[in-house]
């Protein structure tokens, strides 16, 4: 890739996994000085999303993230520059990304549905009345080891756990998780950390128990022969 549309791509990238360790941070500490950070995990795990995915299609080419390009009537001079990208291209929606990438990658997003529901979820927290009863934080981490986790693996190699803001990478994140019953793919980064002996498991049920300590072995062989 020319190095110019290699480093706008990077840029992306880079962007939507520093939004993606916002998102985990939110969404499973608490704050006792701002009691928004559930549903500031909500539109941070959207817009990491959105962002992640559009660094993937910019991977094929920057200009495949638009779905609208200005006319060559609009622009002043030859060539069109990036700040005629800023002023009058118009990049694609969030609702219609899965479809883009598939169609310029050949790549499926993990479950469409949740993505889109999420989405949805996004727009309610932030234009309207966020609606009552609901766990945003279990939501925001469902979101992120159902969708954003698969997919950082399949396309760049990535694990979700691994981005995270607290000081201490996993101790909190992993016990979080566990007791939600959350499947998440293990890093190689997370074997040197952890034994998974050491974590209060929940009781039931005893085929999630199974299905992480098989992934935690996945990643330690992976580990070994690196």
């Amino acid at each position: 890739m020319n190095p110019r549309l290699s480093a706008v791509f990077e840029h992306m990238r880079d962007l939507g996994l520093g939004a993606l360790a916002h998102a985990n941070g939110h969404a499973n500490y608490t704050s006792f000085d701002n009691d928004k950070w559930p549903e500031l995990s909500v539109l941070q795990a959207a817009h990491a999303a959105e962002i992640l995915i559009k660094a993937r299609i910019a991977q094929e080419h920057p200009l495949l993230i638009f779905e609208q390009l200005p006319r060559s009537t609009q622009i002043n001079g030859d060539m069109l520059e990036i700040r005629h990208l800023v002023e009058k291209a118009k990049t694609i929606q969030y609702v219609e990304l899965p479809d883009h990438l598939w169609a310029v990658t050949g790549i499926y997003l993990d479950n469409v549905e949740k993505y889109q529901a999420f989405g949805r979820l996004r727009n309610a927290i932030q234009h309207f009345v966020p609606p009552p009863n609901i766990d945003y934080s279990l939501k925001t981490i469902e979101f992120i080891f159902g969708v954003i986790d698969p997919f950082i693996n399949k396309c760049w190699g990535l694990y979700a756990i691994d981005y995270n803001e607290d000081t201490e990478p996993y101790e909190y994140i992993i016990e979080n998780l566990i007791q939600s019953n959350i499947t998440f793919l293990v890093s190689p980064d997370l074997v040197d950390y952890h034994n998974f002996d050491d974590f209060n498991w929940p009781e039931k049920p005893p085929k999630y128990r199974l299905e992480m300590e098989k992934r935690f072995e996945i990643a330690k062989l992976q580990k070994n022969n690196s």
